[in-house]
């Protein structure tokens, strides 16, 4: 079959390749007409969504350079590198990521092509034949922005050269794709998933659904009945501090019953998590806020630079584009009545009586509540400040704020 560039005009791909990019034509019809196979179709359609206007497929012939010693040495010191990276039991990576490996070459002046990588690593035994995986078929299920926001974590030993492990907690909006919320905390708990959703919600507002996994954090979950014992509570009976939050909010929760069913957020987790993991074994990272630097230019390049797989957009884009036209059910956060700070809303919630002395117990404290009838439940709120080592005690009844004081944040026995 003659070359591309002979039996097309850039006129009539353009028509073809911008069909395929307005979802009027699927892959393979193009591939047909155009005679060519998957990795020169995505060729053309990159080069094409870079710059539609002066797209061509003007034939200029180049004389194939020979890589230099010192590229060679580099690309084997490097691709060697990387299979130290994916035989570590202690990393979360378990294949190569050549395009990762690509663009690191890139900071440090080395153009080569992905096919040239993979070619090395090959010969070097630094490569893992892929799998074959099951056909997905992707789509996306709402109409508009913040119609579910998927919520999870991950906690692992995101560098060789940190202490410990620290957990991910992401939000994705499910209609554009965008990563809403990202950070790392010292530990998956409660109070961190409800400071990533407060975070979340002041900066796009409330959200119509969460969909979260079964995690305890999000679900009480209890198992079956056996022949010697017999639950009192079951599943959901029991409400979680985070879904507490959500109640208040007015704010829907869906729960995962699988991990296959998380699919939407899980495939943007590991792509982040290849990225961050290799970046802090070549760069010897070690601190949370080193890492958490590498996270803030990942997710950036991820809602900013990455056309989504599924729905062929730069998730940002399709985002502001919902968001202009008004496509979004994302409602203003506002306060719900009585309360006046986002202490009381945004926290930990317990309940004890004023016994005889008009006091409460909390955490082997005797606290004075004055101006309650004895015998009467109160709320309380607890908001933990990580930073001044404090747990700030806010004692509401009938909807009234009667007490605050502020405890040493080591005595409760609580984990934040």
């Amino acid at each position: 079959m003659s070359q591309l560039h002979r039996r097309f005009t850039d006129e009539q791909i353009k028509v073809l390749l911008r069909g395929y990019c307005q979802r009027k034509m699927t892959r393979a019809d193009v591939q047909d007409l155009l005679g060519i196979g998957k990795t020169r179709f995505f060729a053309l359609v990159k080069s094409y969504r870079h710059d539609p206007e002066a797209f061509s497929i003007a034939y200029l012939r180049t004389a194939s350079a020979r890589l230099s010693a010192a590229v060679e040495t580099r690309i084997e010191h490097a691709l060697l590198r990387e299979k130290q990276i994916v035989e570590d039991p202690d990393l979360p990576i378990s294949g190569y990521n050549y395009s990762a490996l690509r663009d690191r070459l890139r900071k440090d002046g080395i153009d080569v092509s992905l096919t040239t990588i993979i070619r090395r690593a090959k010969q070097l035994d630094c490569h893992h034949p892929r799998r074959k995986k099951k056909i997905h078929d992707r789509q996306v299920l709402t109409a508009s922005i913040g119609a579910l926001v998927q919520h999870d974590a991950s906690r692992h030993l995101w560098s060789p050269f940190a202490q410990e492990k620290w957990a991910l907690i992401t939000s994705l909006d499910d209609y554009s794709r965008k990563i809403l919320f990202a950070d790392f905390f010292p530990a998956e708990t409660s109070w961190a998933h409800i400071q990533a959703t407060q975070a979340l919600m002041e900066r796009f507002g409330l959200p119509l659904r969460y969909y979260v996994d079964s995690l305890r954090v999000f679900r009480f979950v209890q198992g079956r009945d056996s022949f010697w014992r017999k639950h009192v509570l079951q599943t959901d009976d029991v409400e979680t501090q985070w879904r507490k939050v959500m109640r208040l909010l007015n704010v829907d929760v869906a729960h995962a019953l699988s991990p296959q069913a998380k699919g939407k957020i899980e495939r943007p987790y590991r792509w982040l998590q290849d990225r961050i993991v290799r970046t802090c074994v070549y760069e010897k990272l070690s601190t949370l806020e080193e890492v958490r630097s590498v996270l803030r230019d990942e997710v950036n390049r991820y809602n900013n630079d990455q056309v989504h797989s599924t729905t062929g957009e730069i998730p940002n884009i399709r985002f502001e584009r919902a968001r202009h036209a008004g496509n979004t059910l994302f409602r203003k956060l506002i306060l719900p009545k009585p309360y006046t700070s986002l202490q009381d809303v945004f926290c930990l919630r317990e309940r004890r009586m004023v016994n005889g002395y008009r006091r409460i117990s909390l955490s082997n404290h005797e606290i004075q509540v004055a101006n309650v009838p004895l015998y009467e439940d109160v709320d309380i709120h607890l908001v933990p400040d990580i930073d001044q080592r404090l747990m700030r005690v806010r004692i509401w009844w009938h909807d009234q704020m009667v007490h605050s004081v502020a405890l040493p944040l080591s005595e409760f026995r609580v984990h934040f």
